[in-house]
């Protein structure tokens, strides 16, 4: 597994959804002996992780978007280069803080198209109907017709999607027979109890986008370029106040912090403006600070810091912090739309 995932990592270096490898050490000090390992980015959450937060109430469409769209990047990325993933779930999906986008991680069961070396790949509840019947024949001592192909990934990203709309997980679900008979009945109706939250139109974009993942016959499959050409991501959506205090990033918003009367008087504002900075260093270089005088992100602070380990640091420290007699309230907020100065107006 070692020597396949390192030579994976190498030829896949490079693209900003795919986690970097550094390098390659021998750990002279574990248990079994010297054994080799991997030098790799440290990266932040995981999709499973933000499951668990979401339980039964769903990812935001928002999260959901920005999830689907830096793994099919990666996906067409690895495709492209002949490359199956062969084990896409959500653990396997992380946060970068520093360039705030997914990532995906871990290649041990990877192969090239074509060389599938192991017969058992992909993770229960996320294996695709073809590695679910090779791993039976391969039981029996029997070789499969089929071959697995790229299109196995997009299979578990499509149960991905759908455990992220629906919040639930979906193993015992897409192992029912009901599943094996009319799959697009039990994913219309998940649809039809979550459409109340969520608006008709995104949802339904987002419906078919995970139906053409997951056709039981591999070559009726969307490709993942294709997937990105779901309507689904031409919709602008803005993230919650939950996906800002789950998602780190370098830049930190206040709440609760400025009162109007404060917004109004020049010296007041000025005094807060500094103690605020003052603050903020505490826990680390501050590149850039900004309170909006008027909507939106009225008496909002913005504090951007020189990476997302500070901001991390701070977002701990300052949350149910009293300022002025108020609690404050530290959320992320993402630095690209803070560099274009955009600010989200319903964030709640």
């Amino acid at each position: 597994g070692f020597r396949k995932e390192r030579a994976a990592l190498e030829h896949l270096r490079g693209h900003r959804n795919i986690v970097t490898l550094y390098g390659v050490f021998t750990n002279h000090y574990s248990a079994n002996g010297p054994s080799r390992c991997l030098l790799l980015e440290l990266l932040d959450i995981s999709v499973s992780e933000l499951l668990l937060h979401s339980s039964n109430q769903g990812c935001s469409m928002w999260m959901i978007q920005h999830c689907a769209r830096d793994v099919l990047e990666a996906l067409a990325f690895l495709h492209h280069k002949g490359y199956v993933h062969a084990d896409l779930k959500p653990r396997n999906i992380l946060w970068s803080a520093e360039e705030e986008c997914f990532k995906l991680i871990d290649f041990g069961l990877s192969f090239k198209e074509g060389n599938q070396d192991v017969k058992y790949i992909q993770t229960d509840g996320y294996r695709a109907p073809e590695a679910e019947l090779q791993n039976c024949l391969a039981q029996a001592g029997l070789q499969s017709e089929t071959e697995c192909t790229s299109a196995v990934d997009l299979w578990s990203l499509g149960i991905v999607l759908l455990e992220m709309f629906s919040g639930m997980k979906l193993k015992h679900t897409v192992q029912s027979q009901e599943w094996k008979t009319n799959s697009s009945a039990i994913i219309d109706r998940i649809f039809a109890s979550e459409g109340v939250v969520n608006s008709a139109i995104p949802a339904y974009h987002l419906r078919d986008l995970i139906k053409s993942m997951l056709h039981c016959d591999q070559g009726k499959r969307a490709s993942a370029e294709k997937a990105l050409c779901s309507p689904f991501f031409s919709i602008p959506f803005a993230p919650h106040i939950e996906d800002l205090v789950m998602l780190p990033t370098p830049v930190l918003r206040l709440l609760n912090v400025l009162s109007d009367t404060s917004l109004q008087c020049e010296e007041e504002y000025e005094d807060i403006l500094e103690d605020i900075r003052e603050e903020c260093q505490k826990y680390g270089p501050v590149v850039s600070l900004l309170i909006p005088k008027e909507n939106p992100g009225k008496g909002q602070v913005f504090v951007e810091y020189a990476n997302a380990g500070d901001s991390k640091a701070a977002q701990k420290m300052l949350t149910g912090k009293i300022f002025d007699g108020k609690f404050v309230v530290a959320t992320f907020y993402p630095l690209s739309a803070y560099k274009r100065g955009y600010l989200y107006q319903n964030l709640l």
